[in-house]
């Protein structure tokens, strides 16, 4: 069965950031950017809601570094009533299905681990439907909006590790399944 991991980022209180912020929401440092190039290379499928894929294809899709060409490379899932194919990002296709079921089909199947990136509506509703596996967070310092824990149920988290990024960020990562991998053997 495949993974899905949930890479986003928070405020301490628990809320994403959102519209009209720079790249990284202003935080990019030198480890920020190693953490990025390091996920960018691990085998994956994207997965992201159209407000999500519309900002990284703008910021990608020209872009000549390492983790855009990356990005840009592999295929990516964008879940969206809206968009048509073609899309401008390379190696992009809509999934029009409703979100939940077809990520349950996609976790049945054969294939590179899932990720989300961003895409806090997505991830929302991925989590209240207990699909997440892995949430891996960069917190910031500062108020945010847009709460997206907001309405779920309290649930056994177990935290994975945890890193300090450009001395100004945390990257938590936290598995939310402990009962199935206590009954695989990996707790």
């Amino acid at each position: 069965m495949r993974e899905l991991s949930a890479d986003l980022f928070i405020s301490l209180d628990g809320c994403a950031c959102g519209l009209n912020e720079a790249a990284f929401f202003g935080y990019f440092g030198n480890e920020l950017n190693e953490w990025i190039r390091k996920h960018a290379e691990e085998p994956q499928l994207p997965v992201m809601g159209r407000v999500t894929f519309q900002a990284l294809a703008e910021f990608s899709a020209s872009g000549t570094d390492e983790s855009r060409v990356r990005m840009t490379n592999l295929p990516k899932l964008v879940f969206s009533s809206t968009l048509e194919e073609p899309l401008p990002w390379k190696n992009s296709r809509v999934v029009k299905a409703v979100a939940q079921e077809e990520m349950k089909t996609l976790k049945q199947q054969l294939g590179e681990p899932l990720r989300s990136i961003g895409s806090i509506s997505l991830v929302k509703s991925f989590m209240k439907a207990g699909l997440v596996d892995r949430l891996r967070l960069i917190i910031l310092g500062r108020a945010g909006r847009e709460p997206i824990y907001a309405g779920h149920e309290r649930k056994g988290l177990q935290l994975i590790d945890t890193k300090v990024l450009d001395s100004r960020l945390v990257r938590p990562r936290i598995s939310t399944c402990i009962a199935e991998q206590a009954s695989r053997g990996r707790t």
